[in-house]
C-alpha cells in the first residue's frame, strides 16, 4: 500500500509549482536594481514570496509540520537562485531530494545517460538515501549540531552562506523571547566555527501582531535588528510581515517536530519524511486558484530589517569572501545591474 502523503510532502509539490512557473524554463529574473540615486539595490520577488506562504494556510498545516517556516526557505534559496547561485549550490533545491552534495551532483553530470538513469532514479524516487540526500541538514557549530534551513557548502570551501528561519503566527508575547533566545545561541555557535560564512537570519511574523501586541513587536524589532549588529552573531537579520484573514489563520503551537535522536552531522532523515506527492496536474492548478491570499507589508518593516537588505548583505558577503573566480553567474548579475546606467 502506498504511503499517503503527510502536510510537507504536499506542500512541496505546490512550493516547486510556484517557484517553476516564477522561473520559467529554468529562467531567473536578475533581482538587482540601480536605483537613480547610484544606489544598488536587491528588489526581492515579493509575488512569489506571498505564493508560497499561502500553502501552509491553503493545507492547515500548523507549526509542527514544518510546513509554515518551510515556505520561507524554499523563498530563500529562490531569491538566491535568481542572484545567480546554481540550483544545486542552494539548499533546498527546486527539485526532490532537497540536499544534494555537489559530489554527488557532479557525479551525475559525469555519468553516461544509461549509467546515470539507475542512480538518478534511486536519489529521485526515494524520500531520502541515508548519508547522501535529505530533506534538511545539520551544520556542526563550535559545540553543537544545528539543524540550518538554508545553505550553500562544499568540501572544498566549507560552509558559504547559512541562514537560519523562524515564524510565528499569533501568542507573540508568549513565544517570542525563546525564538529570539534560540536565535542568538545558534548565532554564535555557528559563527564561531564558520567565520566567513555569510550567516543570516529571517523571522516570519503575521502582522496582526502590530495591533494586538504593539509593544511586544518593537520589543522583538529592537532584538533583531541588534542581532544583525554583533560582532559574533548573525551578519544580517530580517523580518516578513505578513498579512491574511482570521479565516486562513493556522495552529502556532510554538513548536516544529523535535529531532527523534541526537542529531549526525549532514543530511538528516527523519520518519516524517516522504517523497514528494504526485498529483494529477489539474488538481495541483486547482490547489493553486484556492490559495488564500498573502500580503507582505513592506512599508510597516523597519528598514534595518527589510528582505531586501538582507539578501544583499547575505550575497556580498558570499561574494566578498570568495575569489572572482567563484560564483560567476552571481558576480555577473550584480554587475550588469551595476552599469546599467553608464
Amino acid at each position: 500500500m502506498a504511503t499517503e502523503p503527510n502536510a510537507k510532502a504536499k506542500a512541496w509539490e505546490l512550493f516547486d509549482r510556484i517557484v517553476a512557473r516564477a522561473a520559467d524554463n529554468g529562467l531567473h529574473s536578475n533581482p538587482w536594481l540601480m536605483g537613480l540615486d547610484g544606489e544598488l539595490r536587491y528588489e526581492p520577488d515579493y509575488t512569489t514570496l506571498a505564493q508560497l506562504l499561502g500553502v501552509p494556510l491553503y493545507l492547515k498545516a500548523d507549526t509542527r509540520t514544518g510546513v509554515p517556516a518551510l515556505a520561507l526557505d524554499v523563498w530563500l534559496s529562490y531569491e538566491l537562485r535568481r542572484a545567480g547561485f546554481g540550483r544545486d549550490q542552494v539548499w533546498p533545491r527546486p527539485i526532490h531530494p532537497r540536499i544534494l552534495p555537489a559530489s554527488v551532483a557532479n557525479l551525475l553530470k559525469a555519468l553516461t545517460a544509461k549509467e546515470r538513469a539507475p542512480v538518478e532514479a534511486r536519489i529521485t524516487q526515494e524520500a531520502a538515501v541515508k548519508n547522501v540526500t535529505a530533506a534538511s541538514a545539520n551544520i556542526l557549530g563550535k559545540n553543537y549540531l544545528k539543524q540550518v534551513d538554508v545553505i550553500i557548502t562544499d568540501w572544498a570551501t566549507g560552509p558559504e552562506l547559512l541562514i537560519s528561519t523562524k515564524r510565528m503566527d499569533s501568542s507573540y508575547g508568549k513565544n517570542a523571547a525563546n525564538r529570539v533566545e534560540e536565535s542568538y545561541g545558534d548565532a554564535k555557535n555557528l559563527r564561531l566555527r564558520h567565520p566567513l560564512a555569510a550567516l543570516g537570519f529571517m523571522f516570519g511574523l503575521r502582522s496582526d501582531i502590530l495591533q494586538k501586541e504593539p509593544a511586544t513587536a518593537e520589543w522583538l524589532f529592537d532584538l533583531l535588528a541588534k542581532l544583525g549588529r554583533e560582532d559574533d552573531a548573525y551578519h544580517a537579520t530580517c523580518v516578513v510581515l505578513m498579512e491574511y484573514s482570521d479565516a486562513a489563520a493556522i495552529l502556532d503551537s510554538g513548536e516544529e517536530t523535535p529531532p527523534a535522536a541526537i542529531p549526525e552531522p549532514g543530511p538528516e532523515l527523519r520518519e516524517e519524511e516522504i517523497a514528494p506527492a504526485h498529483d494529477p496536474d489539474y488538481v495541483v492548478e486547482s490547489a493553486l486558484l484556492q490559495l488564500p491570499k498573502v500580503m507582505i507589508l513592506q512599508d510597516k518593516i523597519p528598514k534595518e530589517l527589510a528582505p531586501g537588505r538582507f539578501l544583499a548583505a547575505m550575497v556580498d558577503r558570499v561574494l566578498g569572501a570568495t575569489p572572482v573566480n567563484m560564483h560567476a553567474e552571481a558576480r555577473k548579475r550584480r554587475r550588469e545591474s551595476r552599469n546599467a546606467l553608464d
